[in-house]
């Protein structure tokens, strides 16, 4: 009998490896995909603040390629991130301009803090759904195909529950210029002034965007990711067809999600406070106006659900490897 036979297996669960490793590799690749994808939204925002400046008490939305944070222009302070000087021609020119006068790490201006919710938020989003998928799978029998949609639905509703508050109260700290130390003040204030329902404001909206995108992203994943495993004659996924599969889905969700909404608006089912914004868009604007910025969202997020994705499903394979060469070598 070998020396290691003493040693205890790595427990792990249905998918091979444990919830703390899925942690890890949705971690990891929350962090891949913010590196790749702020400076796009950073670029983006300059552009913006440049044809048109922000203003003390301007919001501008700031995305990571993870979620998008509301962020408060506090005061005229010309040394804000967004608000320094430079003529931009475009894109490209921007990107030359910025990293040529303001060194490279300009790129990823005002990612740190948006990580603190970001990363978390991402972290219980994937674990949930692995699990949540998993377990499904085996309640759910002839219909196991359909978990994935409600297991995608669920963990969203859970993200967005955990990080809706936190994310307030970072904007609302961001507002009122308020440190860390003055945390327990910002949230007594709020639950003192307005109850404890106020910490969830905007959650029926943000579940009514993110929802819907997250059960047809992971149903379209999953089954395309089956189908590029099939074409290619491959048991395990490879790197590009968890990416091909998560640009292609996040690509297909956005359009779908947004015709249900333009369906929904159609039919006038919307909240009357919904219905009322759509109908104004399209009174100044055409029907057309409700699909404004749907291009840059594509280009945004695709790369983006591809990068996360692929990271993501890379991490879960190297952990998978590592548990059953452990188990392996404990058994020998």
């Amino acid at each position: 009998m070998s020396g290691n036979s003493g040693k205890n297996p790595v427990p792990v669960d249905t998918n091979g490896i444990t919830p703390f490793q899925q942690m890890l590799a949705s971690c990891s690749g929350a962090l891949l995909t913010s590196l790749f994808v702020t400076p796009l939204d950073v670029v983006k925002i300059r552009l913006q603040a440049q044809k048109s400046p922000f203003p003390k008490g301007k919001c501008f939305v700031y995305c990571n390629g993870l979620m998008d944070h509301t962020c408060v222009c506090t005061n005229g302070n010309s040394k804000a991130w967004y608000k320094a000087p430079g003529h931009f021609n475009g894109t490209l020119d921007a990107f030359i301009k910025i990293v040529r006068r303001e060194g490279i790490k300009s790129l990823w201006s005002g990612l740190p803090p948006t990580l603190i919710m970001a990363v978390p938020a991402t972290v219980i989003y994937f674990t949930c759904y692995d699990q949540l998928r998993a377990a499904l799978r085996v309640r759910m029998g002839s219909h196991a195909e359909e978990a994935p949609l409600l297991a995608g639905a669920l963990a969203r509703v859970g993200s967005v529950t955990v990080i809706s508050p936190l994310e307030l109260i970072r904007t609302k700290m961001q507002s009122q210029r308020s440190s860390y130390r003055e945390l327990s003040e910002v949230i007594h204030s709020a639950v003192r002034n307005e109850g404890w329902r106020s910490l969830w404001r905007g959650w029926g909206p943000t579940l009514l965007r993110d929802v819907p995108f997250s059960a047809m992203y992971w149903y379209n994943y999953e089954k395309g990711k089956a189908w590029l495993c099939k074409h290619n004659n491959v048991r395990e996924p490879t790197f590009a067809i968890t990416f091909i599969s998560g640009a292609v889905s996040g690509s297909v969700s956005i359009l779908a999600v947004l015709s249900a909404q333009l369906k929904l608006f159609l039919s006038s089912k919307a909240s009357s406070s919904t219905l009322s914004v759509m109908t104004k868009i399209v009174a100044e604007n055409g029907v057309g106006g409700l699909f404004v910025g749907f291009l840059p969202r594509v280009i945004k997020v695709a790369p983006a659900c591809a990068i996360m994705i692929s990271c993501y499903e890379f991490g879960k394979a190297f952990f998978r490897k590592h548990n059953q060469e452990r188990l392996l070598t404990s058994t020998t």
